[in-house]
């Protein structure tokens, strides 16, 4: 299991001790996408959705999300998160909605799967609110995009 974290030495899943760790600022960028018909984006945009505002419910589910990372992903400390911002974006090219996600702390540990779980979450709420018109929307692309601070330093996707 060697440089897996989140294993001790005889394989078994533990919680990382970050104690000794310095609390430094600490930043991280996800993004991914929720794909439609063209139809379903329009009906979104212009705010025709019999549940209500799809992007502004998605952006707050997302903000959620990031808060609530620690509950869902068994191994996450949970972190005094200091900002959380999603966007979504239409996308006529796609078609669909664009998601990123920023989450900032100071702490003893990265805040990467906090912006994934924003990520995801936004999406997941993105397909609930429209699920009724299109069934068919699809989610995909999650990913980092960047994580800054802490021992490791500065990682940015290609």
């Amino acid at each position: 299991m060697a440089g897996l974290t989140h294993f001790d030495d005889e394989g078994r899943a533990h919680m990382v001790d970050v104690s000794e760790k310095a609390s430094t600022a600490r930043v991280a960028v996800a993004a991914g996408w929720v794909r439609m018909a063209p139809e379903t984006l329009a009906t979104i945009v212009e705010g025709r959705a019999k549940k209500g505002d799809v992007i502004g419910v998605a952006r707050l589910a997302g903000i959620m999300g990031a808060k609530r990372t620690s509950d869902l992903i068994p191994l996450c400390h949970p972190l005094p998160v200091t900002k959380v911002a999603v966007d979504l974006v239409p996308d006529d090219t796609l078609p669909g909605l664009r998601i990123e996600a920023t989450v900032k702390t100071a702490g003893q540990t990265g805040v990467e799967m906090e912006a994934l779980t924003a990520v995801s979450t936004a999406a997941l709420t993105v397909y609930d609110m429209a699920k009724a018109i299109d069934r068919a929307m699809e989610i995909g692309g999650i990913h980092l995009r960047l994580k800054d601070g802490g021992k490791s330093g500065r990682y940015e996707a290609e």
